[in-house]
């Protein structure tokens, strides 16, 4: 008898707990199952700009936030803007935290770049690429203060996706979704 109790018991806690979960917000039940969201925070060396970028992990950015990051991203020179890869920015996210940052701030010295800028700039630098991934909004040239850019290089190329370019030099790593390759730049 007193192990049909004990199973009755279990069996009555259970159904208190699952009507008392039942009756809570949806609002409480979204914040305990939902990530917390992420912050990038970016620098643009050119313009002086701030922007804090916020995602969720599993959804992304949102439409709005692309398109402050398309704007913040634009050619320095003409002032035009392109859609930028979304992609780019979740490699921010993975290679901060490969290098066990959360926060950093990441200095942008140039997104997209328009044809007649990057043709101008292919003239200028045998560097520069006639058809670079700038122009399509699929590269981003960075760095990290405070991090040195060969463990930024080194983190970019442990991801395994897209170009990575070592400009030690011009003090700035290269990222982009294309291909996977790598190279060193001055």
């Amino acid at each position: 008898m007193d192990k049909i109790n004990q199973s009755r018991r279990r069996w009555l806690s259970l159904g208190g707990v699952v009507l008392g979960a039942s009756m809570l917000p949806n609002t409480v039940l979204a914040m305990v199952s939902t990530p917390k969201p992420r912050i990038l925070a970016f620098r643009n060396i050119n313009t002086g700009e701030r922007l804090s970028a916020t995602f969720s992990p599993n959804g992304g950015f949102s439409t709005t936030m692309l398109k402050k990051l398309d704007y913040f991203m634009r050619d320095k020179r003409t002032n035009q803007v392109h859609r930028m890869d979304p992609n780019l920015f979740m490699k921010f996210y993975r290679i901060q935290s490969r290098l066990g940052l959360q926060t950093a701030e990441i200095q942008i010295i140039c997104g997209y770049r328009s044809p007649a800028t990057n043709a101008m700039r292919h003239r200028q630098s045998r560097g520069v690429a006639s058809n670079s991934y700038h122009m399509k909004g699929q590269a981003i040239d960075f760095r990290i203060e405070g991090v040195p850019l060969a463990k930024i290089k080194q983190s970019a190329e442990g991801l395994n996706n897209g170009g990575v370019g070592f400009y030690p030099r011009s003090n700035f790593v290269h990222v982009d979704t294309g291909p996977v390759r790598t190279w060193r730049g001055v």
